[in-house]
């Protein structure tokens, strides 16, 4: 999976630790405060580190950061409590399943095709989760797959091939040629594996989908 170099993570870490801010470092390694935040946020700093943020009247700042930090992860483990409580309700049979499936098809699918379904992401989870529903939930002919990766020009495309076929447990040979996006390498996305598109042949259930979710949203009432 092409990422930002390791060697620039490792060196976020590295002046992270010797007391630089989340902006100095994205100046310095030319890369997004998000990003940088996101890298290093469970480091804590030594007394060292702390007193070369205090000279720069930055200690202040990165004290007031812990205080939200913490209060942010107290809150999400609330949060994911009650999430499991949620999901451990569910029941888990196969209707269910393709409501689930359909639901994800109708927010993240192309909608134009009549003789096929399409799916779009670029989140790696999220394509998991509709393939695992999909393949539990309906009959399903695997060499009708074709994966078509969008990718941008400082993509590895061997890699990422690698990494979506293991993912989404596509072969390799049902993908077809790569879609490369121009891309100005001022700004590179962190850990961003691309976008694909997962196509899957089939008329019928294509169609069956889309009857599934209309009336799954007449049944709520919308």
């Amino acid at each position: 999976m092409s990422r930002l170099p390791i060697e620039i993570k490792e060196k976020a870490f590295k002046l992270r630790v010797k007391g630089y801010s989340i902006k100095e470092i994205a100046d310095k390694l030319n890369i997004a405060k998000s990003t940088v935040s996101l890298w290093v946020r469970d480091i804590k700093l030594n007394k060292k580190a702390q007193e070369r943020l205090k000279k720069r009247r930055l200690l202040p700042y990165y004290k007031i950061a812990l205080r939200w930090d913490a209060k942010r992860k107290k809150e999400q483990e609330e949060l994911n409590l009650i999430a499991r409580n949620i999901v451990k309700e569910i029941k888990n049979d196969i209707n269910q399943k393709r409501v689930y499936c359909s639901l994800l098809y109708w927010c993240e699918g192309a909608k134009g095709y009549n003789d096929s379904i399409r799916f779009v992401n670029s989140d790696p989870v999220l394509i998991k989760t509709f393939l695992k529903l999909f393949r539990d939930s309906f009959p399903i002919e695997e060499s009708k797959f074709r994966v078509l990766m969008h990718l941008h020009s400082y993509h590895n495309e061997n890699l990422q091939k690698e990494f979506w076929s293991n993912l989404t447990q596509i072969p390799k040979n049902q993908f077809n040629k790569t879609f490369l996006k121009p891309n100005t390498k001022k700004r590179i996305r962190n850990d961003y594996p691309g976008c694909v598109v997962i196509s899957y042949h089939d008329r019928k259930l294509a169609r069956l989908l889309r009857a599934i979710y209309k009336s799954f949203s007449e049944k709520i009432g919308a």
